[in-house]
């Protein structure tokens, strides 16, 4: 048991993972959400009526160190149309930052604030551990997540 809680703590996770949600580390550095957002893809329709853009086909978007990546990504403009509100992943979601990875069903990224929400089946890969939850919470700048709803992980001893 005490090497237990030594693996835990030296992983960074408090012994709370177990439990309903818990909070870790994501990203290698601290994002800068203030970085022009890239985005590439297969094809593009937008829609003035409603100021919004929909990219599907090998999406991928790009801030800095991260990177998304999903078959669908709907662009949502701010009123005045100068700048992203929210990007709504959708299709089977991957969010790498430096060294780590999360896969999701979907993901809402909203760009002002810095957060990301991912949901449906969230699967977070940090090194040769997993964690899985119903949802994560992402906030880039402070380069943390918070993982909620039935967390489950399986942490590798040294030795493996």
């Amino acid at each position: 048991m005490i090497r237990i809680l030594s693996v835990l703590c030296s992983l960074g996770f408090a012994a709370s993972a177990m439990a309903q949600g818990t909070e870790v580390a994501f990203g290698t550095v601290q994002q800068d959400t203030s970085l022009p957002v890239e985005v590439s893809a297969d094809t593009l329709s937008v829609s003035q009526n409603d100021g919004t853009a929909l990219f599907t086909g090998n999406v991928v978007i790009g801030q800095g160190e991260m990177r998304l990546s999903a078959p669908r990504v709907l662009v949502f403009y701010t009123d005045d149309q100068s700048g992203v509100e929210r990007l709504e992943a959708t299709g089977g979601v991957t969010l790498v930052n430096g060294d780590q990875a999360a896969e999701a069903e979907r993901a809402d990224y909203r760009v002002n604030d810095g957060t990301i929400r991912m949901t449906g089946s969230v699967l977070l890969t940090q090194g040769a551990n997993t964690l899985v939850s119903d949802e994560m919470d992402v906030d880039l700048e402070a380069g943390t997540a918070r993982m909620n709803g039935r967390v489950r992980t399986v942490f590798q001893s040294e030795e493996n």
